[in-house]
């Protein structure tokens, strides 16, 4: 890859890369058609609603940021087709792509992939065994999140190493219910993302759908588990956030990893 705008870090020797600013502007403008074998997006919930939460026993503010506030159902999905139209232009015709997301935005998110011609794969659910409890006591406990995952068109022949699924599950076909706990506490040693997922997820899922060498792209890479797990897989990581304090996280974790290779 050449040279771009926008760079807030950069490991040539180990192909890591971090861009600041808005991945549809990035993406756009800054890359080529058919770059990246896959992609994995943990795009915004848009839950900034004011509500609380449980968090390590104490009741704490949903609220992330303003860059997960809603501005109707109506903007939320036109953004959705936006960022996602971006990542089919720049994924290879044989990519694949994972989303991950609540019932707040995954169904918005499986429209608009139907919308653009993505082939819709499978629907992961993910089972948070160690989920916090619901503090208003009027709902079910919240404790799964779905990603979808999809190949750029209906013509792709996408990779998915079977047997490594199988390997991991026993000797027996990988069903689509994945029991994986929340973050562990040393995964957010240098701090933490609202939003973080956990590196066996992020190994899982970069394990099963690429081979080492390839480019992965994560357009919303909050603390970078993509980048870490990528980069431990001897896969090259290409990490797209707006946010400083978040892009700086990401490089600490980089770092680190890159010492234990």
């Amino acid at each position: 890859m050449g040279d771009f705008s926008g760079v807030f870090y950069t490991d040539t020797e180990h192909s890591i890369k971090l861009l600041q600013g808005s991945c549809i502007e990035i993406l756009n403008n800054q890359f080529a058609e058919n770059t990246f074998d896959m992609i994995f997006a943990d795009p915004p919930y848009f839950l900034s609603n004011g509500g609380i939460t449980c968090q390590s026993g104490k009741m704490v503010s949903v609220n992330k940021g303003k860059w997960d506030q809603t501005k109707g159902a109506a903007e939320n999905h036109k953004f959705n087709l936006e960022w996602l139209k971006a990542c089919q232009r720049v994924l290879k015709p044989n990519g694949t792509i994972w989303v991950s997301g609540t019932t707040h935005i995954i169904y918005s998110v499986g429209f608009a992939m139907q919308e653009l011609g993505y082939k819709i794969l499978n629907d992961i659910i993910w089972y948070k065994r160690n989920a916090p409890p619901n503090l208003s006591c009027k709902y079910f406990t919240h404790s799964t999140e779905t990603i979808l995952w999809a190949a750029k068109n209906s013509k792709s022949k996408h990779y998915f190493d079977y047997q490594a699924m199988r390997e991991q599950n026993q000797g027996k076909q990988m069903r689509n219910v994945w029991e994986i706990s929340a973050p562990a506490a040393d995964e957010k040693k240098f701090g933490k993302h609202p939003t973080q997922k956990p590196l066996q997820l992020l190994n899982r899922i970069i394990l099963a759908s690429t081979s080492e060498g390839d480019w992965i792209l994560d357009p919303f890479c909050g603390s970078s588990t993509t980048g870490v797990a990528a980069t431990s897989l001897k896969r090259k990581y290409l990490g797209i956030d707006m946010d400083e304090e978040y892009l700086e996280l990401s490089q600490k974790r980089l770092k680190e990893v890159v010492t234990l290779l």
